[in-house]
């Protein structure tokens, strides 16, 4: 018998490579996920230049569409990279993971799609209702 063998990264985010679980924390409410990218660098938004060199780190929290009636919550660890071109306006720039959020988001895409083709279908007051009872 074969056996099948599967990251959490490949079962959570299949269609985002460059994106590593470090954990998965479960209780009674929520889910938390936590995750980081494992691009080598970034390209800068401003000029196109690609940095290595990273400044500083923090966490977003954004939502994700939920699990067994558990909402879904990632604790995604972001780099801020120095733009090495000196022409550039932007001195610094926060690494951005394609696929996975929008800039300045608040959900994954997943959700925000999700939440979309809800409103789409069912519009105002049906389409919260469905949407809360999804969770």
């Amino acid at each position: 018998m074969e056996e099948v063998v599967f990251r959490l990264e490949e079962l959570l985010f299949p269609s985002i490579p460059s994106i590593a679980v470090l954990s998965v924390d479960v209780d009674i409410e929520r889910v938390r996920v936590d995750a980081h990218c494992t691009a080598a660098g970034a390209a800068c938004p401003g000029c196109g230049a690609w940095s290595t060199r990273v400044h500083s780190f923090y966490l977003r929290f954004p939502a994700d569409v939920p699990s067994a009636g558990r909402s879904v919550v990632l604790q995604l660890r972001v780099r801020r990279f120095r733009c090495g071109n000196a022409m550039c306006p932007r001195r610094t720039f926060v690494e951005q993971i394609p696929g996975l959020m929008r800039r300045h988001g608040q959900r994954t895409e997943r959700l925000r799609s999700t939440l979309a083709a809800v409103g789409l279908a069912l519009a105002g007051r049906a389409g919260a209702r469905l949407a809360s009872v999804l969770g």
